[in-house]
């Protein structure tokens, strides 16, 4: 792992049993990013990209059938913690994470103001008074009036709910902060607020997250870098600069031309298909059955990253790179 690196992932996996069979929600997983990066995942609903937050973050169900693979955060491997040091040295110390939808999240019959404070109390043994004063500075980071500390979750409007989980996420400094859908079930306005608070944060506090969102657009805003999931596994890893303007997974292009464009003459398209069951994935390509570009090797095995200015897990890509290797 270079020395820069903050978080580095290793054939991460995580299944899940049900009555119906083994789900394969995170299937062999790597990803690394650095420091004061944005990290963007991008992918349909349903296609791991919570559970890959819950996997981080061990935040676990009880019916996990497998959980596997390596997290060096720093350089060490979270994923050999057991579970107590986990909660005292990890979760909430060097992980946070905004949920997707804040009421949920929040205890209703908590002021929000004790909520944000009770991570500095537990991890750290901070007195409630100075935790407090810590709260008035980042409610007055995020936006949120300081009397709102005494208010109730219900009390508060969708925008101001998620500021609160914003704020309890900065609020003991992690090293990595996983964002969940922050901004969905919010109106226009108060998204682009949300965002605006997320981008200054990132700025001031050279706070590094991870973005797992459905919208592009709204990714855009913030992302130094992307990596796109399908159906439980990473396909693409790009610049953003590159990847929002030339993609090179096939999966990755058809995501993009589903965007309208308002400077632009070009009909949005769709993905016809449906994304595989991850009760039983393809053995291949996971995206073969929908890819225009499909050919006999994506049916027979899956293929590995390759590098092709970012990396890409496609043997249309893997199928040049040895072209141009015998050309050589």
């Amino acid at each position: 792992m270079p020395d820069d690196s903050l978080l580095d992932i290793k054939d991460l996996v995580l299944h899940f049993r049900t009555s119906k069979g083994v789900v394969q929600a995170v299937d062999g997983v790597d990803l690394t990013m650095q420091r004061s990066e944005a990290m963007v995942i991008l992918g349909e609903s349903g296609c791991g990209k919570t559970s890959l937050a819950k996997a981080l973050l061990r935040l676990l169900p009880r019916n996990v059938h497998r959980y596997t693979g390596q997290v060096r955060i720093d350089g060490t491997d979270i994923m050999r913690l057991g579970d107590e040091d986990f909660r005292r040295d990890v979760r909430w110390v060097k992980l946070s994470m905004v949920p997707q939808a804040a009421m949920n999240s929040l205890n209703p019959v908590l002021r929000v103001g004790d909520q944000v404070a009770e991570p500095m109390m537990t991890h750290y043994g901070i007195e409630r008074a100075d935790a407090m004063l810590q709260v008035h500075r980042m409610f007055e980071h995020v936006g949120v009036p300081l009397d709102f500390a005494n208010r109730y979750a219900f009390e508060l409007s969708g925008g101001m709910r998620q500021r609160v989980a914003i704020a309890m996420s900065l609020v003991t400094s992690p090293d990595l902060i996983i964002l969940d859908e922050p901004t969905s079930a919010l109106d226009v306005l108060t998204q682009a607020n949300i965002m605006n608070v997320l981008k200054r944060t990132k700025a001031e506090m050279e706070a590094s997250y991870i973005l797992i969102t459905h919208d592009i657009a709204t990714s855009s805003e913030l992302a130094d870098r992307v990596a796109v999931m399908y159906a439980g596994q990473i396909v693409e890893v790009n610049d953003a600069t590159h990847f929002y303007s030339a993609p090179l997974h096939p999966y990755s292009q058809k995501l993009m031309a589903s965007v309208p464009r308002l400077r632009a003459d070009q009909e949005p398209e769709f993905i016809s298909g449906q994304p595989p069951s991850l009760l039983d994935p393809p053995t291949g390509c996971r995206f073969a059955e929908r890819c225009p570009s499909r050919f006999a090797a994506c049916d027979e095995e899956p293929p590995l990253f390759t590098e092709n200015g970012g990396q890409v897990k496609c043997w249309l890509y893997s199928e040049l790179a040895e072209r141009q290797g015998r050309g050589k």
